[in-house]
């Protein structure tokens, strides 16, 4: 039997219906690779998904970081590395690297890299699990400490009472994942909505950061908060308005930077 790897290699291609009005990928479409790559790779060394579910066990992003040279341009061939560099008994730290074909047959081309944090949580009761009782802590066995992932962590994201009310949004069925909450992935694409074409035509975005503070299902109203922090960089907080109430509750922070 062949031995896997500890670092997976995905191959995807930049469709054109995942492509922007500029012809390149949009970054929650690349986020939505990602996440895809880390179930291959953990279905594939058995601690993914399909086992977990007959345990009442599912993964749950917990903190994204992903930082892009460039963006993938339509109908280019690109893989996603992914690799597990750390686990803890509540979170696990798996890293990306998105590679081109080699220009000159020697070094790959680097698109970028993402950083993300994953908790385990009990379906049924919906607590975090700890993830080294999982097979008797297998996930050990696939941890690499000694490949690169150069950027930097996904720290806290700091807002204040200054962020602005942007905008409210309803969930529907197509904002729902198979773990029966908001889509991590929808997040992004919610998030990067606050910004119109025409910021788009004059900016690209170099760096997102996305932390999961609790979960928002279907029939939520989200609200958005967006606070300038930086030279082409804002932070935006969302929140789940709770029904027959005015209260919110916190669900999603972000950090995005464009160049």
């Amino acid at each position: 039997m062949e031995m896997l790897s500890k670092v997976g290699c995905y191959e995807f291609l930049a469709e054109p219906f995942h492509c922007d009005f500029s012809g390149k990928l949009m970054m929650g479409h690349l986020g939505n690779h990602m996440l895809n790559a880390a179930d291959f790779h953990s279905t594939d060394r058995d601690f993914g998904m399909k086992y977990l579910f007959t345990v009442n066990r599912a993964w749950v992003l917990s903190r994204l970081a992903i930082e892009m040279v460039e963006m993938p341009q339509m109908y280019d061939k690109f893989s996603v590395e992914t690799w597990v560099e750390s686990a803890m008994r509540y979170f696990t730290n798996r890293n990306f690297a998105v590679i081109g074909p080699s220009p000159n047959d020697q070094c790959p081309k680097i698109y970028g890299y993402g950083r993300s944090v994953w908790a385990m949580i009990d379906t049924e009761t919906r607590q975090p699990c700890d993830i080294l009782s999982v097979k008797d802590g297998a996930i050990n066995n696939w941890i690499v400490n000694d490949k690169d992932c150069p950027i930097d962590k996904g720290g806290r994201v700091k807002m204040d009472d200054n962020a602005v009310f942007v905008r409210s949004i309803d969930t529907n069925y197509s904002d729902v994942d198979i773990n029966g909450h908001i889509n991590s992935v929808k997040y992004i694409e919610h998030v990067l909505d606050l910004w119109d074409l025409n910021w788009y035509r004059e900016h690209a975005l170099k760096r997102f950061e996305i932390a999961y503070v609790a979960e928002a299902h279907a029939g939520d109203q989200l609200r958005f908060y967006k606070q300038d922090t930086g030279d082409n960089e804002s932070c935006v907080r969302i929140t789940k308005l709770l029904p027959d109430t005015n209260d919110e509750i916190e669900v999603v922070r972000s950090k995005v930077v464009f160049c």
